[in-house]
């Protein structure tokens, strides 16, 4: 392979920090051209003197300031700041591959822009297809694009598949994600109304940032990859399933037309699909440890209890919905999370206020078709999951 030149849209956060491991581990495959970051400056400051990037980019322009007082001393790195500059990293000439890091809706812009450059897209950032969904898979098409998955459940998805794309229709019956239950899987659901932050964040399994550990409490994740996989792998809601599996060895399993079960097994490491994305179709030593099948408990599987994660079920029910449901789903989960985690909603108020905004908030026609109007509607669900929020705790 040759030398790749790497975009990293949130390397500061576990994904991103997880790449630049891989990465330092082959010098010789890869470059680092651009990170970006939400807030760290000083973690941000730090990969630049390590990786000596061409560009740096912060959101905000006190921000970048700083970031430019870090770096006084090094001035190969231009530093950047604003939206418009993380779609400008993520298109640049000079980058082949584009790891889409970043959390949340802020995340589409910047993956369109290196869709419809043609890039290599390693997609860790679900919400560009929760949210952008038709939008985003036009424009990896019409950008000629090459699109992978790197949550782990998506990337064991994609490693039991043809690497021919038109095959995959007549492979699959279904597939199956898999799912740990988080640290809420043998919980009294009438306690979880005591649930704090803190113990949501405590997955059992994986080292994630706060909001995707509480989205896995809630399970809110999976419903959100159900939402992603169905634009992946160009598949019908109803052949998506999900199946709690603790162990998270299992990483998901594609079941054939034939009956047959393909499964990708792993140890619980981000470094294994970030890797395989960055190889692929290679693969390269990650620094994950190796799965060693006879010293792991029993693999088990069970049904989702729909009484403890009652979420789960609004990925089937906004992609049967109006298009455009999925990305109120995503802006009010975002909402209704921070303000778990700031103290202002309880932990089972998380889903009332999610249902509450897809009741009250419905797409515009035509709204879905531009990226512009996309941001409206984010802009507007969020607006009425803050007033759900504001009724809970009146």
């Amino acid at each position: 392979m040759s030398l790749q030149r790497v975009c990293i849209l949130g390397s500061t956060g576990s994904i991103g920090e997880n790449t630049l491991d891989v990465i330092a581990r082959h010098p010789e495959r890869f470059q680092v051209v651009a990170l970006s970051a939400a807030s760290r400056v000083e973690a941000l400051a730090a990969q630049c003197r390590r990786w000596r990037p061409a560009y740096a980019v912060m959101p905000g322009a006190v921000q970048a300031e700083a970031l430019r007082a870090a770096l006084v001393d090094l001035p190969g790195t231009e530093v950047l700041s604003g939206e418009d500059a993380l779609a400008r990293i993520a298109a640049l000439p000079e980058v082949d591959t584009v790891m889409a890091a970043i959390v949340g809706a802020a995340g589409l812009a910047p993956c369109l822009a290196a869709a419809r450059a043609g890039k290599r897209l390693l997609l860790a950032n679900k919400e560009a297809l929760v949210v952008g969904g038709a939008l985003f898979m036009r424009a990896v098409a019409e950008g000629g694009a090459t699109l992978l998955p790197i949550d782990s459940e998506h990337s064991a998805v994609f490693q039991c598949l043809p690497q021919d794309r038109a095959h995959w229709d007549a492979h699959i019956d279904h597939i199956v994600l898999t799912a740990s239950g988080g640290p809420f899987r043998q919980r009294d659901p009438a306690t979880l109304s005591e649930v704090t932050p803190e113990q949501a964040v405590a997955h059992p399994n994986w080292v994630m940032g706060r909001k995707i550990s509480v989205d896995s409490a809630t399970m809110m994740n999976k419903a959100l990859e159900v939402i992603e996989a169905r634009w992946l792998f160009g598949l019908s809601p109803e052949r998506i399933r999900v199946l709690i599996h603790p162990q998270s060895i299992v990483h998901s399993m594609v079941v054939c037309r034939d009956g047959q079960v393909l499964a990708q097994l792993g140890t619980p490491d981000m470094r294994g699909p970030i890797a395989y994305g960055l190889a692929w179709p290679e693969r390269v030593a990650c620094g994950a440890p190796a799965l060693d099948l006879s010293r792991a408990a029993a693999l088990s599987f069970e049904p989702v209890d729909a009484a403890r994660f009652p979420g789960l079920q609004l990925a089937w029910d906004t992609l049967a919905g109006a298009e455009g449901s999925t990305a109120v789903l995503n802006a009010a989960n975002e909402v209704a999370v921070a303000a778990f985690l700031d103290r202002r909603i309880r932990f089972d108020q998380i889903h009332a206020v999610n249902a509450g905004t897809l009741d009250s908030c419905a797409p515009a026609a035509g709204e879905t078709d531009s990226l512009d109007g996309l941001l409206a509607l984010d802009g507007r669900a969020r607006a009425a999951a803050a007033r759900h929020i504001a009724r809970l705790r009146g």
